[in-house]
């Protein structure tokens, strides 16, 4: 941190001391408000400050949506994100931009430049899954409030099983990636195990400040309520969830992180991914090897 500004060390120091649950749950409280006109206002005020374009939204007026959290997962028009059909071509999950990608260097993974953290932290100490993404490909999205919201299937996939892993809601932008160790497998999240022909992937949804809950298409909201212990829901047989390649899998009630990661030798990466550069759903992720 030697490097940054005084106002920079206080604005990294302020994520350790502010209460990052309360500002979450009043986040969550005022956003599932309907206050009518006040909302509207609100929401055209935030519509303003982010440049969030609407002409691709279903709902294309701020006076159609009865709360915030109606407007921060917005659907959007059918042919606002065409997927990409190549059939040995996986797809972006989310619009954001890319925080980082490439390699996993046995069990590291890069969060920042000269920033790495565990598989075992990130996947909550599942000794299975840490051993079979070691030395695989990891792509992180980052999700600013501007961006869609709604996270989708970068491949045809079924899922085995789901691991809710309590923890902090520090902010996720690009500037406190860099300056909070350990950020991803610290914060809140959601595992997501899939069977794919890509071999096994996982697509975990990252929690943060004010990002009020996480909610995937099978099991609904998954938070709140918080619970202090990691909870796995195991899929199998008649349970087993089949989703399909851009299809829905999950949300966000205001922006944060997906982390994709995939076993070794089974994916290459697409050149055209470069950190900070913004990305759409449904463009390519990444080529079958």
């Amino acid at each position: 941190m030697h490097s940054i500004s005084y106002w920079q060390r206080l604005k990294v120091a302020f994520q350790y001391v502010m209460p990052q649950l309360y500002l979450t749950q009043f986040a969550g409280w005022f956003a599932k408000q309907k206050w009518g006109k006040v909302t509207h206002l609100a929401i055209k005020a935030f519509a303003k400050k982010y440049n969030i374009d609407m002409s691709i939204a279903q709902k294309e007026q701020f006076n159609d949506y009865e709360s915030f959290n109606e407007f921060f997962i917005r659907p959007l028009k059918d042919n606002a994100r065409p997927i990409n059909q190549n059939p040995t071509a996986l797809c972006l999950p989310a619009d954001g931009r890319i925080s980082e990608c490439g390699h996993i260097d046995d069990n590291r993974l890069l969060q920042a430049k000269g920033h790495f953290f565990r598989l075992e932290d990130l996947l909550a100490e599942d000794k299975e899954l840490v051993a079979a993404f070691k030395n695989g490909e990891f792509a992180t999205t980052y999700l600013s409030p501007r961006d869609y919201h709604r996270v989708h299937m970068p491949c045809d996939g079924t899922l085995r099983k789901m691991i809710y892993v309590p923890g902090d809601l520090f902010s996720v932008n690009p500037f406190l990636a860099q300056h909070v160790p350990n950020l991803f497998a610290r914060n809140e999240r959601v595992i997501c195990v899939f069977d794919t022909e890509f071999g096994t992937m996982v697509q975990i949804l990252v929690g943060a400040t004010v990002t009020a809950s996480i909610g995937t298409t099978w099991a609904g909201v998954i938070n709140p309520p918080r619970h202090n212990e990691v909870k796995t829901w195991i899929y199998e047989g008649e349970s087993a969830v089949k989703l399909t390649k851009g299809q829905e899998m999950g949300w966000f009630q205001l922006g944060s992180t997906v982390i994709n990661l995939f076993q070794e030798n089974q994916v290459r990466l697409a050149d055209h991914l470069s950190v900070g550069e913004p990305v759409r759903m449904g463009e390519i992720l990444a080529y079958k090897k």
